[in-house]
């Protein structure tokens, strides 16, 4: 495997420099609209077309994200969003929503997609359902340890993995608290950092026991390309050029030198640090250690003086691009230089004759001396072959400017790399689905349900359950599926041979929440049911859904009714309409940050915050879901107007579920239970 890629972030052109001069194999920026770093600078049609220039001059790579989840009404921003990107030439689009991949490839078909880490792939199922699908990079999720990337590493397709910045507590496209909180949605790059907050579990006071160190694994650049990773990227498109610049430098000299010099390494850790790295996730040591925050110290260490000193290490243009120059010149004629980098040739030719001498004769010398300024631009001159005539005189400002000329031509060939076909965007004039969904669903973690559950369409039950008792269910009438974990990390074989396990009884439906719960899903002949997980929020989405073989998907309850009832395409539908919604998936539990052992823990623990609002915690063995401080309640009269097929219950920690026994038992139940919220379908998300 060749050396492994530098990726550095950019949320805007300053950033873009710093990443470019400071070493920088790709760099990556957000879309003005649909990126899921909404706070940064991120760059519109100019600014896109001037940053892919400038990259690609350099020999530089440039990917666009558009890795937020989309709505219908912006279906036509997102096109021309697409058309931007793809008449800019950037090298790829990094997209989070299934929506955006279909309709990229029916305006862009030969633009590169990568899939972004939002799409929560960490497992080696995900990562073939992608390659099938013809992605050409996944960005693994940040909770993989070094074993599971490895085993992703044998699927032909570019795995790019976080090696340095910040780390969200949730998985990346699972986490919901700040929408749920504010309307700010951290699938729309809206996150208010609601994980930065203090949080403490029991017994612990003024805790932050959401807030994570600052991922680094570049001590571990060789390691990681060893096991197959193709590209190392650094987060923080967000932050300041100067820490671009340290923290591509840093990784640039991993990778050259096999280590960080001291001074770089000091740089680096003064520009910004949450009381020091982790590497927690990579080397599955998942505990206290990894929590942390930003003190006082961390900040005043990144002053002026030190801030000055990054940036003088980038002031100047870097001169990356080795060319050859032959310079011809004869009285009577044009004089003629012709530039070449190897891949591209330009030839200018001067404005005027050369003249014989009247005094002094052009010299060799002199000519090299001019024609080998290239200071301010991407080129250094290795070879120049000087032809002249006898006793010529042309003037120094002739050679400057054909200088000039010859390097802005050869910028103009190396800006454009790719050329790509681009299709007119499609009309996006969707007929709603209209249907009633009266027919409810219920989603349980207990199966000592009682017989009120025979009423449902279906009742999903965890997939690792007592498969005795999902024998039970299944042979006393009830219509019992199941729900495959969100968090999959390092559990696919034992997944699939449950799956099996559970098919040998007759329950074939599956709830899938992730791309590859999906995969492995149909691999096993299951009936696949997509799940709030899946982020599905447009009708591209839905037309995707459909495509891959679902029978039928929950929605997000990002959407609002009005955003529902608008959806077009002819997959069934549904909405979850009761249940502590969760608002993190996370695979470092909250209760690590207090030194509570999972022996101890007996999964009935809680979250609170400075408000006094208490959160459950629910682990399955793999992750830990925090769920909302309330439940979600929409009413059967409010449902009965909305455009959904289905309606879901969830059931997370209610212990009256196994005494109920009819639907109405239900209702009555959850009219006492004070206070309810209506999430995010009344006011939204921005």
């Amino acid at each position: 495997m060749e050396s492994i890629e530098i990726l550095a972030p950019a949320g805007g052109f300053d950033s873009v420099i710093a990443a470019v001069r400071s070493g920088a194999d790709a760099v990556y920026v957000g879309e003005k609209h649909f990126s899921a770093r909404s706070s940064a600078h991120n760059f519109d049609e100019n600014d896109l077309k001037k940053a892919v220039a400038y990259c690609h001059i350099h020999g530089v790579k440039l990917y666009v994200t558009l890795n937020t989840i989309v709505f219908d009404d912006e279906l036509d921003s997102l096109a021309q969003a697409i058309v931007c990107a793809a008449e800019a030439d950037a090298d790829a689009l990094i997209v989070q929503n299934m929506g955006v991949a279909r309709l990229a490839r029916e305006i862009a078909p030969g633009l590169p997609l990568h899939a972004s880490t939002q799409m929560s792939v960490h497992s080696p199922a995900g990562v073939r359902a992608l390659y099938e699908m013809g992605f050409k990079r996944v960005v693994l999720a940040r909770e993989m340890s070094r074993e599971e990337i490895r085993a992703c590493a044998d699927i032909p397709i570019e795995l790019e993995v976080f090696v340095h910045g910040a780390l969200c507590m949730s998985v990346s496209g699972q986490c919901y608290f700040s929408a749920m909180i504010g309307s700010r949605s951290g699938n729309r790059g809206g996150c208010a950092q609601t994980c930065r907050l203090p949080f403490s579990t029991e017994n612990q006071r003024g805790g932050h026991a959401l807030s994570l160190r600052d991922n680094s694994l570049i001590p571990r650049l060789d390691e990681l390309r060893e096991i197959g990773v193709f590209s190392a990227k650094i987060e923080g498109r967000m932050k300041r050029p100067e820490y671009v610049a340290a923290a591509v430098r840093a990784c640039c000299e991993q990778r050259d030198l096999g280590f960080v010099t001291d001074a770089t390494g000091a740089m680096l850790r003064g520009v910004f640090s949450r009381t020091g790295f982790t590497d927690g996730y990579f080397t599955g040591n998942i505990g206290r250690d990894m929590f942390g925050t930003r003190t006082k110290g961390d900040v005043v260490s990144a002053d002026e003086k030190l801030l000055g000193a990054i940036r003088a290490s980038y002031k100047d243009e870097v001169q990356n691009i080795p060319v050859s120059m032959c310079f011809t010149a004869h009285i009577g004629a044009p004089a003629v230089l012709t530039v070449s980098d190897g891949a591209h040739t330009v030839t200018v030719r001067s404005d005027m004759y050369a003249e014989p001498a009247r005094k002094v004769a052009l010299s060799p010398e002199k000519c090299r001396a001019q024609l080998s300024r290239t200071g301010g631009t991407a080129y250094r001159t290795e070879d120049l072959q000087i032809n002249l005539g006898e006793n010529l005189s042309l003037s120094l400002s002739a050679l400057n400017q054909m200088r000039r000329r010859g390097l802005e031509e050869l910028d103009a060939a190396r800006a454009v790399v790719h050329r790509y076909e681009i299709c007119v965007p499609p009309s996006f004039h969707f007929v709603p689905r209209r249907c009633s969904g009266s027919v409810w669903r219920a989603r349980v973690t207990d199966t000592a349900i009682g017989g009120g559950f025979r009423e449902a369409e279906r009742v999903f039950v965890p997939l690792f359950a007592d498969i005795g008792e999902i024998d039970r269910l299944n042979r006393e009438g009830f219509s019992v599926g199941v729900e495959i974990p969100r968090g999959m990390f390092g559990c696919e074989n034992r997944i699939a041979a449950r799956l099996r396990r559970v098919k040998s009884i007759g329950v074939t439906h599956a709830l899938c929440g992730n791309i590859g719960a999906l995969y492995l899903a149909a691999k096993e002949g299951f009936v696949l049911h997509g799940s709030f997980g899946l982020n599905l929020v447009n009708t591209y989405d839905l037309l995707w859904a459909e495509e891959y073989g679902l029978v039928d998907t929950e929605l997000s309850f990002e959407l609002t009714f009005a955003q529902i009832n608008r959806l077009g395409g002819a997959i069934p539908r549904g909405v979850i309409s009761y249940g502590y919604l969760p608002v993190m998936l996370c695979r470092a539990c909250p209760n690590k940050s207090a030194g509570i052992s999972c022996k101890s823990c007996k999964n009935r623990r809680k979250l609170q915050d400075r408000k006094g609002n208490r959160f459950s915690l629910k682990c399955d063995g793999i992750c830990t879901e925090i769920l909302n401080c309330v439940p979600l309640y929409i009413a059967e009269e409010e449902i009965s107007k909305l455009s959904a097929d289905f309606h879901i219950w969830r059931f997370s920690v209610e212990n009256y579920v196994e005494k109920v026994e009819t639907t109405a038992d239900f209702n009555r139940f959850l009219m006492l239970k004070e206070p309810l919220t209506r999430g995010l379908y009344r006011r939204g998300v921005e």
